[in-house]
């Protein structure tokens, strides 16, 4: 595997998401005002609630959305914002937010004012990742170079039937907002979320393969990335 990639291998999904509540609460407690780039999807929402349940103070903290559906009001129960909102905002008491076209009905007017806050709090300290069934990171789909920038993309295939499991039936909005890889790989530190065995060869493929636009996770071999997976995901030993 190439680049400082560092894997750990948890037992379970519990095990997974205490471990990344660990990383993250040392993160917070280093620099209260950190900048956290912060997915949604199922992975991930373990740890959160693991953060709530901890008490971690996050007041400081300027929590960033990852992606959004485009055209889907906040209110929307189909929001990736008000996903967001409800597992991490609001249970952690974060104080700042940084939303991906909320409010803005031109999309590359919102993208680009993304880029600016992000750009004005000196980038990302913490992105927290999980991995799409295709290798997309936030929604960044294949095939994605590593400085695609934030913007306006179609989902794939892959991506709709995966996110249909989240919405009781409703239809998947075809077309989304991502953060670019450009933000993501940037990030000062990362950690990539991985649970399941449903992801064990997309997962393979980001770490053992070149890198390659047909799997943007693999743009992380380029980084000092950690990777949290559980033994479902990866049931061998952790790679050297």
């Amino acid at each position: 595997m190439a680049g400082g990639v560092k894997v750990e291998v948890l037992e379970d999904a519990d095990a997974l998401a205490r471990r990344a509540a660990d990383l993250i609460g040392d993160a917070v407690r280093a620099k209260p005002a950190l900048s956290v780039l912060v997915a949604t999807g199922n992975t991930p929402m373990a740890t959160y609630a693991e953060l709530a349940r901890r008490g971690l103070d996050a007041s400081r903290l300027t929590a960033v959305q990852l992606d959004e559906y485009l055209g889907v009001g906040e209110d929307d129960p189909r929001s990736l914002w008000g996903w967001m909102r409800r597992a991490f905002v609001e249970p952690l008491g974060v104080g700042k937010v940084v939303r991906l076209g909320g409010g803005i009905f031109d999309p590359d007017t919102a993208c680009r004012r993304y880029e600016a806050e992000v750009s004005a709090l000196g980038g990302i300290d913490l992105a927290v990742l999980g991995l799409g069934p295709n290798g997309h990171l936030g929604f960044n789909e294949p095939p994605c170079g590593r400085g695609a920038p934030t913007r306006v993309v179609t989902l794939t295939p892959e991506s709709l039937a995966s996110n249909a499991g989240y919405w009781d039936g409703q239809a998947v909005p075809r077309r989304a907002l991502t953060a670019g890889m450009d933000v993501i790989l940037s990030a000062r530190q990362i950690l990539l979320l991985v649970s399941g065995e449903h992801k064990r060869d997309i997962l393979a493929r980001t770490l053992k393969e070149p890198p390659t636009p047909a799997v943007p996770a693999s743009w992380l071999q380029g980084t000092q990335a950690t990777v949290l997976a559980d033994r479902a995901a990866w049931p061998g030993t952790a790679p050297a």
